[in-house]
């Protein structure tokens, strides 16, 4: 490593610890912070100063909040008796960018953090279908069971996100668990 760059070389290897920037992204974006546009870098640094500083976990959902509660949460006007399950808040951001769903939600972190009474609250205030919005896999459809499991003395219906083939990609280049899904889960046209 060139000691006389080593604060250069410093910002690319924190940018590389970003999902999908490898080293010739990091190099890249790092010279255009330095050398071509100090007031773009400057903006970012800020900008990642005042949201670590300010952004927080939602008391009841687990998304992302500047307060205790997120507009959501906080939002009367949702449908509370839907609650959408998902993997992280970036799934929420997701969901509400294309506006199709006017439910509340809870995030799932981990088992190990699910805490099977907060949601209990959250069911008790009038929940009556979840749907479960996780990556199709394996170990989520054991999730999805465990949760239906822990939740059976409630009067819910559960439904998960359809599963399949994406619109214009070829079958040739899905994986075998989508195909599947896809051929089980057939509709009448």
């Amino acid at each position: 490593m060139n000691r006389s760059l080593e604060k250069f070389n410093r910002l690319v290897d924190a940018l590389q610890e970003l999902p999908t920037i490898g080293k010739k992204s990091a190099t890249r974006l790092a010279y255009f912070m330095i050398m071509n546009d100090t007031y773009t870098g400057m903006k970012i640094s800020h900008a990642i100063e005042d949201a670590i500083g300010t952004l927080k976990k939602c008391k009841d959902c687990g998304g992302m909040s500047e307060d205790e509660l997120c507009y959501i949460c906080a939002d009367e006007r949702r449908d509370h008796t839907l609650l959408c399950i998902v993997e992280n808040a970036k799934d929420i951001l997701l969901l509400e960018e294309n506006g199709l769903f006017d439910g509340r939600y809870f995030v799932l972190d981990s088992l190990e953090e699910l805490s099977i009474s907060h949601l209990e609250e959250i069911i008790e205030d009038g929940v009556r279908e979840v749907l479960f919005a996780l990556t199709p896999s394996i170990a989520n459809d054991a999730v999805i069971l465990y949760i239906e499991d822990k939740l059976s003395e409630y009067n819910l219906n559960f439904t998960k996100i359809a599963q399949g083939v994406p619109t214009g990609v070829s079958l040739e280049n899905i994986d075998l668990l989508s195909l599947t899904r896809a051929l089980e889960d057939r509709v009448k046209v």
